[in-house]
């Protein structure tokens, strides 16, 4: 039997990027104790300065330099590994090496050194230490600020983890994870949820000072249309122009400053939800004093609501503007219908005076021709005066004069139907 035919089938654009996703951030095989540094920068300018910065560090190292496409590498570094990895707007990067002598000890050598070119500014660091269960761990957990630490177990009890979201002289917030058992990959898929926290945390929240920004706008434009909506409802129609053109200028405002957050604002909502999500799957139980949970939920939710809520003033405000709009754009147009029927009336009552006019200048018009006809048939009666006798002459001049006056009516008559029916 022959080997079976390979499936051969046009391959959908981008099919493989899409394949490759879940596979693009697998869970790092992290032995105990281990310490790790991981530091995130934002892309300002772009990311050329990071894949710049990868390469630069990739060749000190003298290992392959990775492609100008690629999202994620992974270079040797002593004893440990950098990962790089680009995000949306910022790079993480991810170093593990052996833990020091003791917890927040120095650590002999990592790749973030003096040597190190920051390739934007920096957002979110973290030093993360696995200790195994014991003295060491016991002792590392005195150094916490008790007043905000957050002490819980995760895992179904296999790990204990322990912060106060503090930062040690590095400018790195302290996390120690106590070991009691899990496997690498376990340990691995725990470090990751840890700095998925911390780093989108901080995230979230830098939208809480563009929010804080914008709210004295929003509100300087909500008390501008309240003035206009009270000058509306004294029926002023003359500053109607006015007012449309306040409300023109209150708007344009307002989606400046809706476009200017309307990025901020859903990146902060979907670091948000990664943060809850990540904080779900650790599963945390208390052991004394809050959870990592329950620390964030208390001060990362109130930033969360006031981005919200700004944003929910920006869309009722905008619905405010539009209504007020479209009433105002009604008011002048009822305006508009009052002065045209004013102006209609006025031009009726104009005509008729112009008809009278006309009739009026018709029946002299009347006359005067009458007046010129009869002047003419005059000298024809004097021309004849001589084969007639005077009182002849002057009696049928008389009665010409009624059917010249006839006449010239009935023509003045029939000239006007003929003008009004062309």
């Amino acid at each position: 039997m022959g080997s079976p035919a390979r499936l051969s089938f046009p391959i959908a654009e981008n099919r493989s990027q899409a394949l490759g996703e879940i596979h693009a951030r697998p869970f790092v095989a992290v032995t105990c104790p281990r310490v790790i540094l991981q530091l995130a920068f934002l892309m300002e300018s772009g990311h050329a300065s990071h894949q710049e910065a990868i390469e630069d560090l990739a060749r000190s190292q003298g290992a392959a330099v990775p492609d100008r496409a690629s999202r994620h590498c992974a270079v040797q570094w002593g004893q440990g590994t950098l990962r790089w990895e680009r995000h949306t707007e910022f790079s993480t990067w991810f170093w593990d090496g052996p833990a020091a002598t003791e917890f927040g000890g120095a650590i002999p050598r990592h790749p973030f050194g003096g040597n190190f070119r920051a390739p934007g500014s920096l957002i979110s660091g973290i030093r993360l230490e696995i200790w195994p269960e014991g003295a060491a761990a016991e002792n590392a957990l005195a150094l916490f600020d008790i007043a905000s630490l957050c002490r819980s177990r995760v895992r179904g009890g296999m790990a204990e983890v322990a912060t106060d979201f503090r930062q040690d002289g590095d400018g790195l917030t302290r996390m120690l994870l106590i070991d009691r058992g899990l496997t690498d990959l376990g340990r691995g898929a725990t470090v990751q949820c840890l700095l998925d926290i911390e780093t989108y945390r901080t995230l979230a929240t830098l939208a809480l000072p563009l929010a804080q920004s914008l709210s004295p706008e929003i509100r300087q434009i909500e008390e501008s249309l309240g003035a206009v909506t009270q000058e509306m409802r004294g029926q002023v129609w003359e500053s109607a122009d006015g007012m449309l053109t306040e409300i023109t200028r209150l708007a344009s405002e307002l989606e400046a400053n809706a476009a200017q957050s309307l990025y901020r604002f859903g990146a902060s909502k979907a670091y948000d939800s990664i943060v809850s999500e990540r904080i779900a799957s650790l599963g945390e139980e208390p052991i004394a004093g809050e959870t990592l949970g329950s620390f964030l939920e208390r001060r990362l939710a109130p930033a969360m609501r006031t981005c919200k809520s700004l944003e929910e003033r920006q869309g009722n405000l905008s619905l405010k503007l539009s209504r007020t709009t479209d009433l105002l754009r009604s008011w002048v147009d009822v305006g508009l219908a009052r002065q045209n029927t004013a102006l209609l009336a006025s031009m009726d009552r104009r005509a008729k005076l112009q008809l009278r006019l006309q009739q009026t200048v018709e029946s002299l018009s009347v006359a005067a021709i009458s007046y010129y006809i009869i002047g003419l048939l005059s000298y024809a009666a004097k021309a004849l005066s001589h084969g007639l006798s005077e009182t002849m002459s002057s009696v049928a001049l008389g009665v010409s004069v009624p059917v010249v006056v006839v006449f010239v009516w009935i023509f003045v008559r029939s000239v006007r139907r003929r003008h009004a029916d062309s």
